[in-house]
């Protein structure tokens, strides 16, 4: 007889221990996980410094890029002007030693001895004759100067092939390093966009990129700067409001160039500028001291060698002050422990404290 027992309910305990452990699997299924947090504003504006500052470095290679353009640029057209006076005095050449072979042939169609057999003049023909071995001597010496420029036209066109080469490579890279600059400053600002006005305006006020200038600001050398009334924040065409610093006597060049940049305070910062309406770093700090007379390198690494370098405790007003360990940044001393410099992208020229940056070195423009 067929057993009619009723299945066994599971116990309630067993219902929770199944419970807890189907929740557990489908919070730990790869597509029902939970969204990472959002970055917190400190993340973000670390974020944003540090792609500044990558920035700032490849803002500093697309100038030496583009100054190698430039110079190569100059090479190649000076190789091709000579290319052009080479040719030129090579069919001048040519043209004489095809005057020289016409006369030559006119004259060839009898023995020589015959000549002067045959000569009423016997004395006039000798003469003509010591002239024809002058002429023989030319042609040489033309044939020889033939040769010599066809071997100089030769390496001129190597060379300007070379140096072609050399610039089309060049254009690539300024072409790659400027999309490279510009999506780094498209990434800061959309980071940007998602801060508050009052947080935007807090972070473009900072001098420097982060941490960096954090240890900077601890070092109990720092001199105490100078009070500001207020810091421009974003673009603008007027005067920075920063309070200049203790009115330092300035003579010569070095006064030249600190007066020339402190009348560009307040304009914006722009990558790849070197003014008179816009400037980066090292275009500041090249503008200035080329209305004192001086021309600069146009990177803040080559800046870095223009001149002596002397200890940050001798510094005077016109000094070039290298920042960071890359040689990135750029500034002019202006005195009374500031700086004038072209911060980072959204800001203007400005005065800083000296030490608002890890300093590298402290040159004086010879």
């Amino acid at each position: 007889m067929a057993s009619h027992r009723r299945p066994k309910k599971p116990s309630k305990a067993r219902v929770g221990v199944l419970t807890a452990a189907a929740a557990t699997a489908v919070a730990l299924s790869p597509g029902m996980s939970q969204a990472d947090p959002a970055p917190s504003k400190d993340q973000v504006k670390a974020q944003i410094n540090d792609l500044t500052h990558e920035a700032e470095i490849a803002t500093e290679e697309l100038n030496g890029f583009q100054e190698k353009t430039e110079q190569l640029q100059t090479q190649v057209t000076q190789v091709q002007e000579r290319i052009v006076k080479e040719q030129a005095d090579l069919l001048s050449l040519q043209g004489t030693l095809g005057a020289m072979a016409s006369a030559q042939y006119r004259s060839a169609g009898i023995d020589p001895t015959l000549q002067l057999l045959l000569s009423e003049k016997p004395d006039e023909y000798l003469s003509k004759a010591s002239a024809l071995d002058q002429v023989t001597a030319h042609q040489a010496e033309a044939l020889q100067q033939i040769q010599s420029k066809k071997r100089t036209l030769d390496q001129e066109r190597a060379e300007a092939s070379q140096k072609l080469g050399e610039l089309e490579q060049t254009r690539k890279n300024l072409a790659a390093k400027k999309a490279e600059v510009e999506g780094k400053l498209q990434k800061a600002q959309a980071l940007l966009n998602t801060l508050t006005e009052a947080e935007r305006q807090a972070l473009l006020a900072e001098e420097g990129h982060g941490e960096d200038e954090d240890r900077a600001s601890r070092d109990d050398t720092r001199p105490t700067p100078s009070p500001s009334t207020s810091k421009p924040t974003t673009p603008t065409t007027s005067p920075s409001t920063t309070t200049p610093p203790v009115n330092v006597p300035v003579s010569g060049r070095a006064g030249a160039a600190v007066a020339a940049a402190a009348a560009q305070l307040g304009k914006p910062y722009v990558y790849g500028a070197t003014g008179p309406s816009s400037f980066d770093c090292s275009g500041l700090t090249g503008y200035a001291w080329k209305q004192a007379g001086v021309s600069l390198p146009r990177t803040s690494q080559s800046q870095a060698s223009a001149g002596r370098s002397v200890p940050v405790d001798q510094i005077q007003p016109g000094d070039l002050v290298i920042y960071y360990s890359g040689m990135s940044h750029v500034a002019i001393y202006a005195g009374g422990g500031q700086i004038i410099h072209a911060p980072k992208p959204g800001t203007t020229v400005r005065y800083a404290p000296l030490k608002s940056m890890p300093i590298v070195k402290v040159v004086r423009v010879s």
